[in-house]
């Protein structure tokens, strides 16, 4: 059997990583991994590959930066000829990505079969281009992977045969468990030394006494008129109760600068390079707090019992939310609402959660899937 797998960006390097390690325990399957490039940056891309073991991509499409239509259009005209010339039984892809959606097609279009690992999340907003994605691979893969009960039920709603569901859980706490030892190695304080983007001064980084933050979506950073406010409770609020710590995304740095917010930012807190995943999963493991308007983080959290406010009106990930039994509160980008939900969680203490099947070992489950796929699942 001949297997590939696609990655494209950032999100997708956490799942992908598991996934390698299972399929080179059987060497029935010929395995080769194709990296989109979608992420470009080697803080982005690359440092995940060496920091969690990837094999070196088999294949590296190069596509770059563009609008969402020119990377999906670069990406088809690229992987089909990658399909063409390697002729795959399989063709795996994984998240919500623009790579995943385009290999999808092209996948369909060149008549092989398609899985998808992290099948039927849905946030129920069109307007996400990641939701257009979802939408787009579910209805085309012959064999879908469900993170958890809910995204199952997502799919069986929307008519999707039984015989193509198979849940497997959480690919990513397989990452977070292999690592979790690794990431326990460092200290916050060096981290932040390393990763130190401007020149501040570091404050004490007790356990459970620090605050993390991402933020990067358009729906936070692109008008001032939301980003303003977001960044006035952060540093005015957040920063005075405890040590901020925020990872930048470029795309937030740049909307820092276009709006004169940045000189505000970096007297209170404490600006950091994008980091690598052992960096930012020991972050997790000892803040007070998270905010972030990330997916794996949310889920990340969930696990690691992080009190976590996702900065979105909504959420894929149902499962990590308290009222399902997770850590996270959706406060969308209002302030009000941030503000509620932030003071009611610094009373809370850390509390670990673990969703069913998110235990470590669903790349073993996908793998077995993948190898006993009955034929009635195989669209003709």
């Amino acid at each position: 059997m001949k297997m590939i797998s696609v990655v494209g960006a950032r999100p997708n390097f956490m799942k992908i990583a598991p996934l390698c390690r299972e399929l080179a325990k059987h060497p029935e399957v010929k395995h080769l991994l194709v990296h989109t490039g979608q992420h470009y940056d080697v803080r982005m891309s690359d440092s995940f590959f060496i920091d969690l073991g990837i094999p070196e991509p088999d294949t590296h499409l190069n596509i770059g930066s563009g609008s969402h239509a020119e990377q999906v259009g670069r990406t088809m005209i690229e992987f089909e000829k990658v399909v063409k010339a390697e002729k795959p039984d399989w063709i795996v892809v994984v998240g919500d990505v623009n790579a995943t959606c385009a290999c999808s097609i092209t996948a369909k279009k060149e008549h092989v079969k398609l899985a998808h690992i992290e099948a039927g999340l849905r946030s129920g907003d069109i307007g996400m281009p990641e939701e257009v994605n979802r939408l787009v691979t579910d209805r085309l893969a012959d064999l879908l992977l469900t993170p958890d009960r809910i995204s199952s039920e997502n799919l069986r709603k929307e008519g999707v045969p039984e015989f193509r569901i198979v849940f497997v859980g959480n690919i990513m706490i397989d990452t977070l468990e292999a690592q979790r030892a690794k990431a326990a190695a460092r200290t916050p304080e060096e981290i932040v030394r390393r990763e130190l983007l401007l020149k501040q001064d570091i404050p004490a980084l007790p356990e459970n006494g620090f605050a993390v933050m991402t933020m990067h979506r358009p729906s936070n950073v692109d008008r001032i008129e939301t980003l303003e406010p977001l960044i006035g409770f952060l540093t005015g609020e957040v920063a005075a109760d405890m040590p901020l710590l925020w990872p930048i995304h470029p795309r937030a740095w740049k909307q820092l600068e276009t709006f004169g917010l940045l000189e505000k930012v970096r007297r209170t807190v404490i600006l950091m390079n994008p980091l690598g995943y052992h960096d930012m999963l020991r972050l997790n493991m000892g803040a007070k707090l998270m905010l972030t308007d990330s997916g794996g983080l949310q889920e990340e959290c969930c696990v690691l019992g992080t009190p976590c406010l996702t900065l979105r009106w909504n959420t894929e990930r149902p499962v990590t939310l308290k009222e399902y039994g997770g850590a996270s509160i959706l406060v969308g980008n209002s302030v009000e609402k941030i503000r509620a939900a932030y003071r009611e969680t610094l009373k809370t203490d850390r509390l670990p959660q673990r969703p069913e099947l998110w235990d470590g070992h669903t790349a073993e489950r996908i793998v077995d899937a993948l190898l006993l796929c009955p034929k009635a699942a195989v669209r003709q």
